[in-house]
């Protein structure tokens, strides 16, 4: 081997050593900043969920820790879910009162649109939010909360108040207003609420009752 061959190889060698240094040493930094830094978005991302289920139930209702009763729900037609979901049970002096459903409503102008319902133990809605949606900004947005209040008019209905068959959008023949031009978006949240409801409806027992390890309602 040539002197010049020589130094090629241990310049190259001295470069890859430096590479590798620097390597390991971002990979520690990346893997410290992470532990350190993932409680702060584990109590933030905890945060903002249990403020999320606190606009759908009335404090009143429950005495236990919301997150801490969620449960899994299989998929499921009429919550319009397509992979397992998620349901919160609020209880008060260990009575369940009301839950939370995570339902979907598949046929939104622009695909799905994610929603949690608050249902009362006797079946009426305690309050509905939408948690994703790509609906039409300035058209089919108003289903958010912080943009109208279109979304309240939900509270206190249930599936005797309206009739099944007024669960409907106004230009429908039903009792749910909606805003001129933009029928599609209110009629799938309607029809996912009322889903969410008829879930509820038929299974009120097996959500009700002490959950058995392995079974789901």
């Amino acid at each position: 081997m040539t002197p010049q061959m020589r130094a090629a190889l241990k310049n190259a060698l001295r470069t890859g050593a430096i590479l590798l240094v620097f390597a390991l040493a971002g990979t520690t930094l990346l893997a410290v900043t992470h532990d350190r830094t993932e409680p702060t978005i584990a109590r933030s991302q905890q945060a903002e969920q249990r403020a999320l289920l606190e606009q759908v139930l009335p404090a009143a209702l429950y005495d236990n820790d919301l997150l801490a009763s969620e449960r899994t729900l299989p998929p499921h037609d009429l919550l319009g879910t397509r992979k397992p979901s998620a349901l919160w049970v609020a209880r008060r002096g260990g009575e369940v009162t009301a839950v939370v459903l995570q339902a979907v409503a598949p046929d939104g102008y622009s695909g799905d649109i994610g929603l949690i319902v608050g249902i009362a133990i006797d079946g009426s809605v305690t309050g509905v939010r939408v948690t994703a949606h790509r609906e039409t900004p300035g058209l089919g947005d108003y289903i958010v909360r912080s943009k109208s209040a279109w979304i309240d008019q939900f509270a206190g209905k249930s599936l005797a108040n309206p009739l099944p068959k007024h669960w409907k959008v106004a230009k429908d023949g039903g009792a749910f207003d909606t805003r001129a031009g933009a029928t599609i978006t209110p009629r799938a949240v309607v029809k996912a609420v009322g889903g969410a409801l008829d879930y509820f409806a038929r299974h009120r027992e097996a959500i009700v009752a002490p959950p058995a390890k392995g079974a789901q309602p």
